[in-house]
């Protein structure tokens, strides 16, 4: 007889060599072939969607609504002034009025204005569905993260990728149903962006840094085993796999140790597969042309590989901390972060339309909140002296949203005529969550996970479904 450990039962020879032939095999997969326990398989909405899939561009860091796609001519005449109305509160001194650097162009057939930063995603308008009264909570980073993320500012919870795989499992068995990117290292909050919380482990994102977008090996981090091929991998996993199964019997409660089951079997398979969709070369050469040879351009054609391989939920976040929060110098720092990205937005758009995945693909822009209309004071340590910057602004601040069932060609809302705060038809984060969840098939108040003697959801006990945003 082996000798028992006190939370494995006892093995006799013949049992043990039993289960590490074909029983461990069986054993290791039964939770991932087996579509009764299989925690990504195919999920079931609540009524017919119109996205199946979503892509959130996360401009980390707060982008200018005055300087983007929200234009207010009024900053012009009172530019160097103290405004008529009283700066609203933000998280740092505010003096007068500052004029956008940048100039507003009307394009498409809708004719909405688009400033020269994004001259390239100009060009996509008439599909985009653009809120201007979009509005949060506080004006700092990290809640207003986790708000955008998590649903909640301030306690761990879920994030929207998790809460969208839990609801609609994968198309793939052999890559991640949500993968967050962003190259060069992580965000404010790091991986509580993409966390499960208390939902099971399995529905975490999958972090991947797409600045080594030209090496797959570096891409994926141990994607390959130097010392053992396939066919001595799968041994390995078997034994691996029956062992965990065993343990797992004793422990049927934890989530933690089933999710790290699924995902030893899920980075054996992802060796088969993974190679191949992050692989750009096998594109066209006009395909690569038209997302442009940079890493964002890269990053981004990886990403419509990915969803065209039915990876459920893919986050791109600019780059690591908050590029996009220019407290000085917001011309040179907006121009050339939207340059880094204008071309890959405006190419995904393209050419998911040219493949007929658009109309079924949700694609998010925006950050964690705006801008202010108004100057922000230098202080020691801080601004270095200039005065050409804009701090945080959660009072009013835009977003948009292509494809995946949303108006193409509209404007929702509005801010003041000077942009500091939503009026017209204002959008809550929560409301905006509530909306992305109905095309995606799913009644938010609904789509519930219970944990701690409550059924908790991503909008907790807020949300309004905003339907004129739905085509």
């Amino acid at each position: 007889m082996m000798q028992n450990r006190p939370d494995f039962p006892p093995l006799n020879r013949r049992e043990f060599l039993s289960r590490s032939g074909m029983g461990m095999g069986s054993l290791a997969l039964a939770s991932m072939v087996n579509a009764s326990n299989n925690p990504m398989k195919l999920g079931s909405p609540h009524f017919a969607a119109k996205a199946k899939r979503v892509v959130h561009i996360f401009c980390n860091g707060g982008p200018s609504q005055v300087d983007t796609f929200d234009p207010k001519p009024l900053l012009d005449k009172w530019h160097g002034k103290k405004l008529p109305t009283e700066n609203l509160r933000t998280e740092r001194k505010t003096g007068a009025a500052f004029r956008s650097p940048f100039k507003f162009k009307h394009f498409g057939r809708s004719g909405i204005p688009v400033s020269d930063l994004f001259p390239r995603t100009a060009q996509c308008v008439d599909d985009l569905c653009i809120i201007r009264s979009m509005h949060a909570d506080v004006p700092n980073h990290e809640p207003s993260l986790m708000l955008m993320n998590c649903g909640d500012g301030r306690l761990i919870r879920p994030s929207m990728g998790s809460w969208v795989t839990y609801g609609l499992g994968t198309e793939n068995q052999n890559l991640p149903g949500f993968i967050a990117m962003c190259p060069g290292g992580y965000p404010i909050k790091e991986s509580q962006n993409w966390n499960s919380a208390f939902l099971p482990g399995i529905y975490q994102g999958t972090y991947i840094d797409p600045k080594n977008t030209k090496d797959i090996s570096k891409l994926v981090a141990n994607i390959r085993n130097p010392r053992l091929d396939l066919i001595e991998q799968r041994h390995q996993l078997d034994l691996l796999g029956a062992l965990n199964q065993i343990h797992l019997r004793q422990r049927s409660d934890d989530s933690r140790l089933d999710a790290r089951i699924h995902s030893f079997e899920l980075a054996y398979r992802m060796q088969m597969e993974a190679t191949d969709a992050f692989d750009i070369t096998r594109e066209p050469e006009y395909i690569r042309e038209l997302y442009g040879d940079t890493m964002h351009g890269r990053e981004f054609l990886i990403t419509r590989r990915l969803i065209e391989r039915g990876v459920r939920y893919v986050q791109l976040w600019h780059g690591p901390r908050q590029p996009w929060d220019n407290h000085d110098n917001i011309e040179k720092g907006h121009r050339e972060l939207a340059n880094h990205v204008d071309q890959p937005i405006a190419a995904l758009i393209t050419d998911l339309k040219q493949r007929g995945m658009l109309e079924d693909t949700l694609v998010i822009w925006g950050g964690e909140f705006g801008r202010t209309p108004v100057v922000e004071l230098p202080k020691p340590g801080s601004n270095q002296g200039k005065v050409n910057g804009r701090d945080h602004n959660h009072h009013g601040f835009t977003m948009w949203m292509a494809g995946g069932g949303v108006k193409g060609g509209y404007i929702h809302g509005s801010t003041d005529e000077f942009g500091f705060r939503a009026e017209e038809k204002p959008v809550h984060v929560h409301d905006l969550h509530a909306t992305i969840l109905h095309l995606l098939g799913f009644d938010h108040e609904r789509l519930t996970y219970r944990y701690s003697g409550r059924d908790f959801r991503l909008t907790d006990v807020h949300g309004e479904i905003v339907h004129d945003l739905i085509a």
